[in-house]
């Protein structure tokens, strides 16, 4: 899988650096030389003197999030404010906007946007460059060459079933459709906004007649599970699956894996059959970040071997996860841990780009749903 990543990803190139000519040139700042270098003593006496760090939409069930907050806390000794943490890519950006002239805790230091976020934040001037100290781990092409924005892990969508409540558990797309899913299927996030939501629209397109450069089937698609009174017009979480209001849940792979081991109801995680759409996460810093130095230093926790780890144990692809094995530092039991996602493909920037204004633009017109 990590080898698919990286030969999609190749694609990725020349849509990023010719969308990073649209923002201004900026040298990104030094990253540490070494975890126990001057350099790094320096960053984490910095960040220390700001106090505390302000992040947004990091539910702590989604990547284990939970688990790298606290240890993130305990390790520096940093306050972090948690912004919203059910809000979507877009609403991280808009954050951004928000509060650029606002240095208190509602402005957010560091966004974890869909990939398409990415270029497109950087090209309205709402980034600044940073490079971690692995930076030459992280694939090239999963990466902007100025560091203004970065992948930090991958998923594959997945259908999370609550099966004290779906008997006959769907295993495609297709599925979705049949009378005995009404009032049952939800999806993580509005289509409007939320890059999960955006992209789940996506997948079902390559699950019914369209590709990767049409999702216009994806939009049909979910007018017709809109139309059999199928979907619940609420954003889907683990707990809503857990109780029953959406038992069937389209998410990413790592989401539903995750609760499915943390809940009390019988969770059953589907790869769908067709349609698999995997999806890589960027990380960045925000130009107008009131603590820059503690978010410099979230990136270099990170994108440590132990941040990385951190994020497989919530079932996540790390960006960096081809070095990880290369030097056999991953613990057995994560690797046997993680679903088989073969077949998945990886959409290129401008793909994700024209895809995310296809759905954005018509579900009004043509879903007529509401999902908040």
């Amino acid at each position: 899988m990590k080898k698919s990543l990286l030969n999609v990803v190749s694609l990725l190139a020349a849509a990023a650096l010719f969308l990073s000519a649209c923002a201004p040139a900026a040298a990104p700042t030094a990253a540490p030389s070494g975890s126990g270098g001057s350099a790094m003593d320096q960053l984490i006496a910095a960040a220390k003197a700001e106090g505390e760090l302000t992040v947004i939409a990091l539910p702590h069930d989604w990547c284990n999030y939970g688990e790298a907050i606290e240890t993130f806390k305990t390790k520096y000794g940093l306050k972090v404010n948690e912004l919203n943490p059910d809000a979507g890519s877009g609403d991280e950006v808009e954050a951004i906007k928000a509060n650029k002239d606002n240095k208190g805790p509602q402005a957010p230091d560091v966004i974890d946007v869909g990939f398409a976020f990415g270029t497109s934040s950087k090209a309205e001037n709402l980034l600044q460059p940073y490079k971690v100290s692995t930076w030459d781990t992280i694939p090239a092409d999963a990466k902007d060459a100025d560091g203004y924005w970065y992948g930090d892990y991958y998923g594959v969508l997945a259908f999370m079933v609550n099966t004290d409540v779906v008997k006959n558990v769907p295993q495609d797309w297709a599925d979705l459709l049949k009378p005995e899913y009404k009032s049952q299927v939800g999806l993580s996030g509005d289509p409007r906004t939320s890059n999960q939501a955006i992209q789940s629209v996506y997948a079902a397109a390559l699950a019914n007649g369209g590709t990767l450069d049409n999702a216009q089937p994806g939009l049909d698609f979910f007018a017709q599970v809109n139309g059999a009174g199928n979907l619940v017009p609420v954003i889907s979480n683990n707990a809503l699956v857990e109780k029953g209001e959406t038992p069937v849940r389209i998410t990413w792979d790592y989401n539903a894996l995750a609760g499915r081991d943390a809940g009390s109801a019988k969770i059953e995680v589907v790869i769908p059959k067709s349609g698999r759409f995997a999806g890589v996460y960027v990380q960045a810093i925000s130009a107008y970040a009131p603590h820059p130095n503690a978010a410099k230093l979230w990136m270099e926790f990170l994108y440590s071997d132990e941040g990385q780890i951190i994020w497989m144990k919530g079932y996540c692809h790390p960006i960096r996860e081809q070095d990880l094995r290369a030097r056999n530092v991953i613990p057995a039991d994560l690797l046997a841990k993680l679903p088989d996602v073969s077949g998945a493909v990886f959409p290129t920037v401008a793909q994700l780009d024209a895809a995310k204004k296809l759905i954005t633009e018509n579900w009004d017109a043509v879903v007529k749903a509401d999902i908040k």
